[in-house]
């Protein structure tokens, strides 16, 4: 593993056996590194195997085949695992899509936020466990009124920055954001975004970014993967790969992004792409330095 790399993904599987007949292959043979305080963006189309991959990583999905490091440790192996777990999680964070469906209704903001910094016990002082909850909750852009609210009583934005809040809690390595703003208004996702990109900046943590978006991935991303089918088709950085594109499917998708310019939209061309025939048994091949397309 190159010291450069917080995580490394090497050819990880994720098959899903639903009887002898049919096996679904969510992710097949993925390979990528994430460097430390880089900004990595994997994006497809719904179903290409992003979420599976995070939820792998993560270890919510033991792995089929396959191996993940994070910081020189194989966490794929279960009993490294299991003997690591505990540091993982507060190393290693996740923010999900449905920040409804991730955050405890029957608890309140404060005890969503504290409740890490217990569990690992990071701060046992009730003092200055307060004031840590009052810092987290202003560096995500909430006040104290939160505080006592349930997830019910706050909207989705503000849900997501209670989620964001809480996975800041343990000072967490990586952060894994699986389309955090997907389920969010196109206002708030503006936010968000604006809200990670400045995190990221200030706390230096590496983020894995799972998105469908493609503006999204470009205005926040230095690294890119593209995925296809549990495949990834091509990984360049975000100024290679939106300038030179090389496989068709990437190709595909970046005609298809809109511009805010009607004459513009009007008259350009979206290159087709068959995906039900798209070829995902290749191999992966360095074409230049750092940029890798699936031949």
């Amino acid at each position: 593993m190159n010291p450069d790399d917080i995580l490394s993904v090497c050819d990880l599987k994720q098959h899903f056996y639903i009887n002898k007949d049919l096996t679904i292959k969510a992710v097949n043979g993925v390979t990528f590194q994430v460097n430390w305080g880089e900004v990595f963006g994997i994006v497809g189309e719904t179903g290409s195997g992003k979420s599976t991959v995070a939820r792998t990583i993560m270890g919510i999905h033991p792995a089929t085949g396959g191996e993940v490091y994070f910081k020189g440790n194989k966490i794929s192996e279960k009993k490294i695992y299991k003997q690591n777990k505990k540091d993982i999680y507060k190393n290693m964070q996740i923010i999900f899509q449905d920040s409804a469906a991730a955050l405890n209704p029957r608890m309140t903001v404060e005890q969503i936020i504290t409740e890490p910094l217990k569990v690992n016990r990071i701060i046992k002082d009730k003092n200055e466990l307060q004031e840590k909850l009052e810092s987290l909750l202003l560096e995500v852009g909430l006040d104290n009124t939160y505080i006592r609210k349930y997830p019910a009583e706050i909207s989705g934005g503000q849900r997501q920055r209670v989620a964001i809040a809480r996975c800041l809690s343990t000072s967490p390595d990586l952060i894994i954001a699986d389309e955090p703003i997907a389920s969010l208004d196109v206002s708030i996702q503006a936010q968000i975004i604006t809200l990670f990109q400045r995190l990221q900046r200030e706390r230096g943590f590496s983020f894995l970014l799972i998105a469908h978006d493609l503006s999204i991935i470009k205005f926040i991303c230095d690294k890119v993967a593209v995925m296809l089918h549990g495949r990834l088709m091509e990984i360049a950085t975000t100024k290679e790969l939106f300038e030179n594109p090389l496989h068709p499917y990437t190709q595909s998708l970046l005609s298809a992004i809109p511009v805010p310019d009607p004459i513009f939209e009007r008259n350009k061309k979206i290159m087709p792409f068959d995906v039900k025939r798209a070829k995902t048994n290749g191999e992966m091949v360095e074409v230049s330095l750092g940029h890798y397309v699936l031949k």
